[in-house]
């Protein structure tokens, strides 16, 4: 089974680059103007995002730099001790609402402090696979299309955030208690 989804993986690409274009070219679509005009809505919508997403980055930088993150884990922590998350994990759930990137570097500090077998490691990587990155969302991609009120979106977003952090602390503790 494995030498067969090697075979797969490896011919998957280059299949659906070869017949995409010619099943288009049977359907009379001229490929490289609707590329080259797909590639030109794709800039643009690129340039127009950019604002919005500097933006975000420099609110993530001011949060962090600001000893909010800190504050911030220290009022939740006695709740989220509750439930048997280690408040070393906390700072990586939060920031993951944020910033993905920034998470994944958080995580694999984690990693590299406590290993990938402990439990802050375990509920950790889970809790990275399951969140969202909802400000991130919020700020690039409502923004490309020009929505603005995104009151209920954040509180939904946040709230299911919170859910999956919650849900992998417990299940993991479950798993691997």
């Amino acid at each position: 089974m494995t030498a067969v989804l090697n075979n797969i993986s490896l011919y998957a690409i280059p299949l659906l680059l070869l017949i995409i274009p010619v099943y288009a070219l049977t359907k009379g679509v001229k490929v490289y103007s609707v590329f080259t005009e797909g590639a030109k809505e794709g800039l643009t919508t690129a340039v127009m995002i950019v604002p919005y997403l500097v933006c975000m980055l420099a609110a993530i930088g001011m949060f962090r730099a600001s000893g909010a993150m800190d504050w911030l884990v220290t009022l939740i922590d006695p709740l989220t001790s509750l439930i048997g998350m280690p408040g070393e994990v906390l700072p990586m759930g939060i920031m993951r609402s944020f910033s993905g990137g920034a998470a994944e570097g958080m995580l694999s500090e984690l990693l590299s402090t406590y290993g990938t077998q402990s439990q802050i490691g375990r509920i950790a990587s889970v809790a990275l696979g399951s969140g969202e990155t909802t400000f991130y969302i919020v700020a690039v991609y409502f923004g490309a299309v020009g929505i603005t009120n995104v009151r209920h979106s954040v509180l939904a977003g946040l709230l299911g955030d919170t859910a999956s952090l919650i849900a992998a602390t417990i299940i993991v503790n479950i798993m691997w208690y």
